[in-house]
């Protein structure tokens, strides 16, 4: 792809400009899209955008952060402008301190999930709708946990598979528990083509940005390939992520129930999400502990 051209199309001649994403690494599928960074200071939501044939992320960012989990997101960005040299840096920085990031990384999201299971004990006792969505989130908050104890990007196209390949280890050995909880079993064509419709509606409810296009294509992509698993868990994960930015106002968003019951495939029998959240917060008491003692 044309960056420079791309840059200068979008009037981001400005600031600097890196790519991040799989497309900095050695796998990387056709379907994949192109995460620009735009240094602008802006907090603007991301964009998703077409560019000769490509889809194209448009994230917006601050030399200034401090948030662990997009500091990760900016490790190993290829450089694509930087007249200023204040990004080159910045990206400095952050490799120093890789190491200390993943970590606290790994820490947060297994706080993260353990507060899941928690959310789901209590929706369970309250015959709240949305116990079985929270036991989801926790499944995939311990992915992300042990993706970050192994110094690796949690990327939801390609996690399932990094997560087969990871070395056998204490560590590791919770990604059964994380296999178990979240249903990848259950993938067939004909419940992955339901858990796309309403997982796209779902990214349209709550970004509004065009990611469902991305969506589609990587659907598509999961499909023609025989990757049935891969496919599951990707719509999970990009389910997980807009479900987490409404948590604090489900009260106020009942209905979305109908549709988050076919776009996570979520389980309704209460034994089994309380088997499933004891399982998950026993890994993350355990790794927490680990990490305690490290």
């Amino acid at each position: 792809m044309d960056f420079k051209k791309f840059i200068q199309n979008q009037e981001l001649s400005d600031f600097p400009i890196g790519l991040g994403g799989c497309r900095t690494m050695d796998y990387f599928f056709d379907s994949c899209d192109y995460d620009i960074v735009v240094f602008d200071e802006n907090s603007s939501n991301n964009e998703i955008i077409s560019f000769e044939g490509n889809l194209i992320t448009i994230h917006h960012a601050s030399l200034s952060e401090k948030n662990t989990k997009k500091l990760l997101q900016y490790d190993d960005l290829k450089i694509l402008q930087d007249d200023s040299w204040n990004l080159k840096i910045f990206l400095s920085k952050i490799s120093e301190k890789r190491n200390l990031l993943y970590s606290d990384s790994a820490k947060n999201s297994l706080i993260e999930s353990i507060f899941c299971c928690q959310k789901t004990k209590d929706a369970i006792q309250n015959n709240d709708n949305f116990a079985a969505c929270w036991q989801k989130c926790a499944s995939y908050y311990l992915a992300d946990a042990i993706t970050s104890l192994n110094n690796s990007h949690s990327s939801p196209s390609h996690m399932l598979d990094l997560l087969r390949n990871f070395e056998k280890n204490p560590i590791n050995n919770h990604i059964s528990n994380v296999l178990q909880t979240i249903g990848i079993e259950r993938a067939t064509p004909t419940l992955l083509e339901r858990m796309l419709k309403s997982s796209i509606g779902f990214s349209d409810l709550i970004e509004q940005n065009n990611h469902s296009e991305l969506i589609q294509k990587k659907y598509e992509y999961f499909l023609e390939n025989s990757m049935l698993s891969d496919c599951y868990f990707y719509l999970g994960y990009v389910n997980k992520e807009n479900f987490s930015k409404i948590k604090d106002e489900l009260n106020r968003k009942q209905d979305l129930i109908h549709i988050l019951k076919i776009a996570f495939d979520i389980e309704s029998d209460p034994n089994q999400l309380l088997q499933q959240v004891d399982t998950i917060q026993t890994s993350c008491n355990e790794l927490l502990e680990s990490l305690t003692h490290a």
